[in-house]
């Protein structure tokens, strides 16, 4: 697929990344190892199998991550974690550039497209319920934890041999800790109020319900994680992000429930949209830490350890600096090649390591993937399952 954005082209950027990871680290081409991936039978891993996927709200640029210039912002991701998985250059997002349309295109395998600044359920069935309905899976196996509010109807679809019987439960961590901050004391509000800050394409967004259910939702969370208000609090003042506060709440999930299919938005970079560059590459760089530390965790719980898959994909990318159309860093409205070409890494017992995989893929591909590898059917998806990656 290629898409007109100041010269570039989806395959232009998916070659620049791969030349660069060649000569860095010396990453095999997935060619090298077909062979291998024939003969490979993942059906011995299925009794027992966790995934975990981490999405990047609003993505970041070669420019910031793996362009020369870039690499210092992603070393956990450059020397930890690509040397240990398989990495696809050239994911493209054909659908529509907002976070929470796009992020539900992720987890449907459909390109949807409704408004994205209105809380509703997508109308195709997402991951989770396919994945409920099929294994027969319990509630609290599945979780997706969104630090915007906007994300409030992720878990499930409105399709009606779906839906509300078999969705994902949903945490919001700003909601948490707005309610948390309620019972507080005044310096806790004035300390932690500003991680009260939305998507900042819709700030501070909240629907009429959710005014009036943040105490029950404390309670469910508290409840279903066992875990303290004043812990929770103690936890959030050595926070400086959202994001910290999800990885603090997947901590205490895998912990507690032990959740064999987990989806975490990181939304920290997409402060881009305010214009305050510092900021959105402190978020990269944040982001790049806490997938790292996220795969320790994984690796460090036997619960998780040698039976879990993580998939890491930015849910689009940002636009090119010389497109009069956009703001650079700042925004995605293009919708040039730029601004929709991603990548993925995926990590697990199962992964090649050291690979990379040039051809394009979509970023609707990956619900099918998942349901390939762990055994149910996706028949709404429109994406295909990745060869390289079962």
């Amino acid at each position: 697929m290629h898409l007109p954005d100041g010269g570039l082209t989806a395959s232009s950027i998916s070659m620049n990344r791969r030349g660069f990871l060649r000569s860095s680290f010396g990453m095999l081409s997935a060619a090298s190892v077909r062979g291998a991936l024939a003969s490979f039978a993942p059906d011995a891993l299925r009794p027992a199998q966790k995934t975990v996927i981490v999405t990047f709200g609003g993505g970041a640029r070669d420019e910031e991550t793996f362009a020369e210039e870039g690499q210092q912002n992603i070393p956990h991701l450059l020397q930890e974690l690509l040397p240990q998985g398989t990495f696809f250059t050239q994911v493209v997002n054909a659908g529509i550039l907002g976070h929470y349309v796009a992020t539900a295109s992720i987890v449907t395998g459909a390109y949807e497209r409704f408004n994205n600044f209105i809380a509703q359920p997508p109308p195709n069935p997402t991951l989770f319920e396919y994945y409920r309905k099929a294994l027969r899976r319990p509630a609290t196996d599945t979780w997706v934890i969104a630090p915007s509010n906007g994300f409030q109807r992720i878990g499930g679809s409105s399709d009606s041999a779906f839906g509300p019987a078999f969705e994902a439960g949903v945490i919001l961590p700003k909601r948490l800790l707005s309610a948390a901050l309620k019972q507080g004391s005044g310096a806790d509000t004035d300390r932690l109020s500003h991680l009260l800050q939305d998507n900042y394409e819709m700030p501070l967004y909240q629907s009429a319900a959710a005014a009036h259910d943040d105490e029950l939702h404390l309670d469910r969370l508290d409840s279903t994680l066992r875990l303290s208000v004043a812990d929770f609090l103690a936890r959030a003042r050595a926070s400086d992000s959202a994001d910290e506060l999800s990885i603090f709440i997947a901590r205490q999930l895998m912990r507690q429930q032990s959740p064999s299919l987990l989806l975490l938005t990181l939304h920290d970079m997409d402060i881009a949209h305010s214009g305050a560059y510092s900021l959105y590459v402190d978020a990269i760089q944040r982001a790049d830490r806490l997938c790292a530390e996220l795969w320790q965790m994984i690796q460090s719980d036997p619960e998780y350890k040698d039976r879990t898959t993580l998939y890491i994909m930015p849910d689009f990318g940002r636009d090119a600096d010389d497109d009069p159309a956009g703001n650079g860093f700042q925004h995605h409205r293009t919708g040039g090649a730029l601004a929709r070409t991603t990548w993925l890494l995926a990590l697990g017992p199962h992964i090649r390591q050291n690979v990379t995989v040039d051809r394009p893929i979509a970023s609707i591909d990956l619900v099918p993937t998942v349901g390939c590898h762990m055994g149910f059917p996706t028949p709404l998806a429109q994406g295909r399952c990745i060869q390289e990656l079962l």
